[in-house]
């Protein structure tokens, strides 16, 4: 696969303390439905880090089997190197067409750790690595020097970047050290929704998307125009679908909110996190509630 275009995270839904499989397979069928260009399993938004090497290896096969044409990426993230590589044996023998790597940590990880984990999947991997750099979440900070050293690695193929600045200047000069960087064989993708459109009109060369993994008709009328140039286009829906991004800022993130989303819109049962995250309740349910109906999203 090429790793350009518009990657949709699906949420992993958990009931009753399992995955719920049904809801998981009726969502990612509806998101290869709409034309996205690859599916995201076991991202951050689909909760990998909860759930066991079983219920992962599941999850995968689930997604390969009603993904269709589309493209199927799993996340293969562990603290353990050794857990690493189960993980991606799983996702290759589920046919993924990719496997999405974080550089998880809990005691700090150096710059030669980081490489020497991305070396030995890449080695270990038939399939390409998409490296994910997500400080909030792994607390590793890539430099441009660490992002030239994973992107010289064989067998890496894109490179997940957090979000840009929003001003369009800064944004272009960014993105330009980033791809100075990693050369123009691997491709960069954008993450952090909210952050998209300035990503993709700075020279990303995808979107790695959360909504697009429960709203992709949403996501795709943002990304349509953006990847095809029109800028003021896409900045003209990121402007409406500000409400939606603000929800993200003042909830702690997208992972709940998108919980909510699905829950309210009946893809995923009430309460579909992984405990001990709780999903959100009371005024702020219906703020989302709100939300989205103010966007027509239903």
């Amino acid at each position: 696969m090429t790793c350009t275009g518009l990657s949709a995270f699906p949420l992993t839904p958990i009931r009753e303390d399992s995955v719920d499989e049904r809801a998981f397979a009726a969502q990612v069928t509806r998101v290869a439905a709409a034309g996205v260009d690859s599916i995201a399993a076991l991202g951050s938004t689909g909760v990998y880090p909860y759930l066991s090497r079983a219920e992962r290896a599941r999850v995968a096969r689930v997604a390969v089997e009603h993904a269709g044409d589309v493209p199927v990426i799993v996340g293969v993230g562990a603290l353990r190197t050794s857990h690493v590589l189960g993980h991606v044996d799983d996702a290759t023998d589920a046919g993924a067409s990719a496997v999405l790597l974080p550089a998880m940590s809990y005691h700090p990880l150096t710059d030669d750790d980081v490489v020497g984990l991305v070396e030995t999947v890449a080695a270990h991997s038939p399939l390409p690595v998409i490296v994910y750099d997500n400080p909030g979440t792994t607390h590793v900070t890539f430099t441009p020097e660490l992002y030239a050293r994973v992107a010289r690695v064989p067998g890496v193929a894109s490179i997940k970047i957090p979000g840009v600045p929003t001003e369009p200047a800064a944004a272009r000069e960014h993105v330009a050290r980033i791809r100075g960087a990693v050369g123009e064989s691997v491709t960069i993708g954008v993450s952090g929704d909210p952050f998209a459109t300035a990503g993709l009109a700075a020279g990303c060369d995808a979107w790695y998307s959360v909504i697009a993994g429960t709203l992709p008709e949403v996501a795709l009328r943002l990304a349509r125009p953006a990847l095809a140039g029109n800028a003021a286009e896409a900045e003209a829906e990121n402007v409406r679908l500000a409400p939606l991004w603000r929800l993200f800022t003042e909830m702690g993130g997208s992972i709940r909110v998108i919980a909510t989303i699905a829950e309210l819109l009946g893809i995923a049962e009430q309460p579909c996190l992984p405990l001990p995250i709780r999903g959100l309740d009371g005024e702020q349910r219906r703020r989302v509630a709100a939300v989205l109906e103010a966007l027509q999203i239903s």
